[in-house]
Order: structure tokens, then sequence, then C-alpha cells
């Protein structure tokens, strides 16, 4: 069999290499784009679409993987070949099943609509994206009229981006969460309160903030010779290949921590996708095995390192040197209770760590709704209002700071938003095993040696790209199903060490 599965190896890195082509048009999409080539770009991504749908459906790949599976189960399950031919069957049986020129228009709906969504935000005006959007929802519906087998129409798009998570799975999980945070933020937040406690907060133009989010970086691990950063309006990492790596921020030139903190949510990613392992590279197993998983990473860089007591500690004297004004009269301690304040707001990518999963319960509320047909397009923007005031008590002033904030559903990314918080909760139960395992974490972190956390995360979690899927990998690296209770045992610790919760009881 040597000779066909070296066979599904090269048809898989051909299928790999168009998939890193699409990434790089997104990225350029997002980045350096001029809006003019909206529709071009539209064209082109609905071409490469084509290609790829009829690769993933081909004949001839699935004569390989007929003739491969029976050895396949004869194999070591966790072995490389195996779980090869695992996940080419799955891709394909779903490929199949969806015709090429809904595939296609998938694609070019989503480079059209983000243009809409970028000329609405521009306008303050939720009709100019009404349409796109209303579109969107459509084309969904007529993917998940693709499948047979899901509990609920919502379930086929969940599996896209968490495979083998389901509608009943989020329900309570959320539910569970929801109920505890509501409490939790109404005694710690104020929504009065500066942003960071004011921290942050001055003029700086952008090229000092490159400068300084570089070097932090730098320190963290970026390696500019395979990665680079570039300014956008909604951050994103992009993974080209594991030796180019595009990260992205929003710089704000009245708040660095825009800046600063997009930064290492990315960089979370972008090391995910530079450490799989290189004998799983254009193989496909080299792709993230899901994007809860994935954010998991952004997120445990974000908020578990980056808003840490020890961080704050090797931070301070790093802007000092780079940035001084944004840490004027500030120490380690003024920083960290800063960076840990809890203050309900409008906007989710610059939400605290207490309150931004009550943005992504709202969002997958709403999109739920959307799917289920409980909600019309035209009454989306005041129930989203009414949400933020249910969940945070805060007033949305008008769809630049509400509906219109994110680019998700403007790419038809529904399924999508619920995975922000998976990646929370799995970062927690991640962080709670790598401080088991890591000696002296907080001491190493505070000595800016950051070499120990990425290694523990790159043996298990990033170099096994998506061999083990989702729940498994969970499993065999906590030994446990993901869970609510270790997120907010995690939460009430550091907002009583931080002095903004009285207690952690």
């Amino acid at each position: 069999m040597t000779s066909q599965i070296d066979a599904l190896r090269r048809y898989m890195a051909e299928l790999s290499d168009l998939y890193s082509i699409g990434g790089l048009l997104f990225w350029d999409q997002q980045t350096m784009m001029p809006p003019g080539g909206a529709e071009a770009r539209a064209d082109a991504v609905g071409t490469l679409a084509r290609v790829i749908h009829a690769r993933e459906t081909s004949p001839d790949l699935a004569a390989m993987l007929e003739a491969l599976e029976p050895w396949a189960a004869e194999q070591d399950p966790d072995s490389d070949d195996a779980r090869l031919v695992w996940w080419a069957r799955r891709d394909h049986e779903k490929s199949v099943r969806v015709p090429e020129d809904l595939a296609a228009e998938l694609s070019r709906a989503k480079a059209t609509g983000q243009q809409s969504w970028l000329e609405a935000r521009a306008a303050n005006d939720f009709s100019r994206f009404r349409d796109a959007l209303a579109g969107q929802v459509e084309l969904r519906h007529r993917y998940v009229a693709c499948f047979e087998g899901f509990e609920h129409p919502y379930d086929a798009l969940l599996d896209d981006f968490e495979p083998g998570l389901t509608t009943a799975d989020l329900r309570p999980l959320f539910a569970e969460l929801r109920d505890a945070l509501v409490p939790l933020v109404a005694a710690a937040g104020d929504a009065g309160q500066e942003r960071n406690d004011g921290a942050f907060l001055g003029e700086f133009d952008v090229e000092s903030q490159r400068i300084a989010v570089l070097d932090v970086l730098e320190g963290l691990g970026y390696d500019p010779d395979c990665w680079r950063l570039d300014p956008t309006l909604h951050p994103f990492a992009s993974g080209i290949a594991a030796d180019d790596v595009r990260l992205t921020t929003r710089y704000d030139e009245h708040d660095f921590a825009v800046a600063l903190y997009s930064a290492l949510h990315e960089f979370g990613h972008g090391l995910y996708e530079a450490k799989v392992g290189r004998e799983l590279l254009r193989t496909t197993l080299d792709d993230p095995v899901s994007l809860g998983v994935h954010e998991s990473q952004s997120r445990l860089w974000e908020n578990m390192i980056g808003r840490s007591r020890p961080f704050c500690a090797w931070l301070l004297p790093r802007l000092r040197e780079s940035l001084p004004a944004a840490v004027a009269g500030l120490d380690t301690t003024a920083l960290y209770r800063a960076v840990n304040t809890v203050q309900p707001s409008l906007i989710r990518t610059e939400a605290d760590e207490t309150t931004y999963n009550l943005h992504i319960i709202l969002r997958f509320e709403l999109e739920l709704a959307l799917i289920e047909g409980s909600l019309a397009i035209d009454d989306l923007p005041t129930a989203w209002d009414e949400g933020m005031e249910r969940l945070l008590g805060v007033h949305v002033s008008g769809p630049i700071d509400g509906v219109l904030q994110d680019v998700h559903w403007s790419a038809g990314l529904m399924g999508y938003f619920p995975t922000y918080t998976l990646g929370n909760l799995l970062g927690a139960q991640l962080w709670d095993k790598l401080r088991d395992d890591v000696a002296d974490v907080d001491g190493q972190m505070e000595r800016g040696e950051f070499a120990p956390l990425r290694e523990w995360l790159r043996e298990h979690v990033h170099r096994h790209g998506r061999k083990f899927p989702p729940r498994e990998l969970v499993r065999r690296i906590t030994g446990e199903d993901l869970r609510v209770d270790p997120f907010l045992r995690y939460l009430r610790d550091k907002l009583a060490d931080a002095g903004v919760l009285a207690t952690a009881a």
C-alpha cells in the first residue's frame, strides 16, 4: 500500500496548497487590496472554490480512499497515515454533498458580503448590509439542506468549525456559563470606569505603537524571518504556511491596549499554525483541528498569560523603554489590576476577559434564532440592542457599535462565534494542566523565559495539527471533557487577586 498512501499524500499536498492560496487571497483582501478590487476578488475566490470543490469531490479521491481504508483499519489508529485516511474520508463525504455551484456561490458571497459590511460600517447604516446578510442566511439554509443526520440545522454549521459539536451540547454549557457570569459581572463590573482603568490611554502614533508591539512579540517568540504584522480593521491571523505566518492588529491612536492585546491574541493563533509537526505539512493534517482549540491558544496568550501578574512584571519595564507614556505612573500591581478590570461595554474585541463570553452568548442566541427562523433579518438590530441591555446592562448607540461591529456574518460564518467561548473554557483547562506540568511558570514569565511555555503547547497541542478530533484531544491532554468550572474558578481567583472582587468565593 506504500504507493497508494504516497499518492494520497501527493493529492492532499496539492489540496493543501490550494487552501494556502485562498488564505493568501483573504489576507490580501483584509490588508492590502483596494476597495475597488472586491468584485474581481469575488470572481477569483469563486473560481478557486470550484477548483477546490472539484478536487475534494473527485472520483479519483474516492477510489483512493476506498482502496486504502481496509489497510488503514489494520494500522495503528494513532499513526499519521491512518488519521490522514480518516480525515480525508470525512472531508470528502461532506464535500460531495455540496453542489459545485453552491460552493462557488458561498465563496463569492463571502467576498461581496465583506465589502457591503465595510460600506455599512462607514455609513453606520445597517440597511446597507441588510440584503447581503439576508443572502448569507439564505445560503446557510441551502448549505444545511445538503446534509442529513443532524438533529438541528445549526449542527451542520457548527460541525464545520468544531467537528462533532452539537446545539444540544452548547445550550446547557452556555446557559451554565451565562447564569454564573451575569451576577459576577454585576458584582465586579463598573460601566462608568475608564477602559483598563486608564492604563494605555493617551496619544500614540501608529508607527510608535507598531515598534512597541513588535518588541513585545519578539520577546514572546515572534520570528521576523517567517512572520509579519500588518494593520487591519478586524484583527486576524493567517497561517499561509508553517514558515509564513501573517498576523494583523488594529491601531487606536488613543488607546495602546487595542493593538497590544489584539497582537497577543493573534500571536497565539500564529504560534499554533507555525508549530505543527513538520511531518504533517501539506497533508491537510497540518490544519488546526477546530476553531475552539485554535481560540484556546489565542485566548491563553492574550489573557491567561498576557493579563497575569508575572507577565505584567515583565511587560512594564519593556513598555517603559518602547512606549513610556502608555504606562506612566504605573507599577506592576497597578498595571495588573488595570488589565483585569471588569467593564461592561459595547465592543466584543475590546471586551475584558470577564464580560467577553456574554458577547459571544448573545451572538449564539441571535444566529441560532436566524437559522431557526424565529428572528427576521429586519428585527436583528433591535434584538441585538435588547440583548446587550439584558446581558451586560449597556445601551447601544448605533449599528457600528452593535450589529455591524463583527465581520463574521458578512462572510457567512455562522456557527463560528461559539468557538470563542469554547476556546476560553478549554484555555482554562489547558492552563491548569500546564501549570501542573511546568515548574515555576510564574517565575519564568517574569524573567521573560517563554520557551518552556511554547514547548509545552507545541508538544501537547500544536504538533498534532488535526490528527485527533477536538474532544479526543481535550481528553488526551487534560483527562476530562470540556467543562465550565475551571474557567469560572480561574476568573474568580484572578479578580480576587487583582483586588477587583472582594473575595474569590
